[in-house]
């Protein structure tokens, strides 16, 4: 059984972990951007497996699988929904034009949302089991870096000096924290068709992986890079998905 403990810690581990890639930026900005061509495959092929090979199958153990899976699908859409009207939401390795790029607040609140959700979505994975909280962590944690190399990125076109870029990606990781102690403690407190949860997470990381991450890889069409990417994007779903099991096995055996 998860206790609020492991969610704090977590939690904690998937937003630091997430300010690695930026943190690698301010430091060497062509170590990032290498990072960043394999990081992004490997973040689509976690997610992915995360979704399909642990939540959905979860939510087929804790209620009904098809209700589960047609929240997946009103997840996909409400993502895709708030994307379309918060365009700075994601910035997923694209080079803006400095002109027509999103201003300073605006990119921090999108960030801070988009950390608030991932804290609901590892929140959600504890309620279930720790295991599964981990796995969820992971995929967070993996599809976490490349996005705050593009978030540190465009904070400093904008002018934002390096120490304070810094400080705010890291003030808005906390909110994954936050966010995932509100939820689990909701969750623990109340009645909650975890069903329709898993089924709404499920479809946060489809989406991600999918509409976002994949089409950023399709990109890169030097056979150097493709090859090395779809190499890792695979390498996602596959350790993913064996940390899936090995958990699962060892933890709540």
């Amino acid at each position: 059984m998860s206790n609020l403990y492991q969610v704090i810690f977590f939690s904690l581990i998937g937003g630091v972990i997430s300010l690695i890639g930026g943190v690698l930026l301010l430091a060497n900005k062509k170590r990032a951007n290498r990072l960043t061509e394999y990081a992004t495959p490997f973040a689509a092929g976690a997610l992915l497996a995360a979704a399909f090979v642990d939540l959905l199958q979860e939510a087929a153990h804790e209620g009904d699988i098809e209700k589960a899976l047609n929240f997946t699908l009103i997840g996909i859409v409400l993502f895709f929904l708030l994307e379309r009207f918060l365009r700075w939401f994601h910035h997923h390795h694209e080079e803006v034009d400095k002109k027509s790029s999103p201003e300073i607040p605006l990119i921090v609140i999108g960030d801070t949302i988009h950390n608030f959700i991932d804290g609901i979505a590892i929140a959600a994975g504890f309620l279930v089991s720790p295991s599964t909280g981990i796995v969820v962590t992971l995929a967070v944690a993996a599809h976490e870096i490349p996005q705050e190399i593009g978030d540190f990125g465009l904070l400093l076109s904008k002018g934002m000096k390096r120490g304070k870029v810094l400080l705010v990606n890291l003030f808005s990781a906390l909110a994954t924290t936050v966010a995932a102690i509100l939820f689990f403690t909701i969750g623990e407190n109340y009645e909650m068709s975890l069903d329709i949860v898993l089924g709404l997470v499920a479809g946060f990381f489809i989406y991600i992986a999918v509409s976002d991450i994949i089409p950023s890889i399709h990109k890169k069409e030097e056979k150097v890079i493709a090859g090395p990417q779809t190499i890792f994007l695979i390498l996602g779903i596959l350790i993913v998905s064996f940390a899936t099991i090995y958990l699962h096995q060892f933890i709540e055996a």
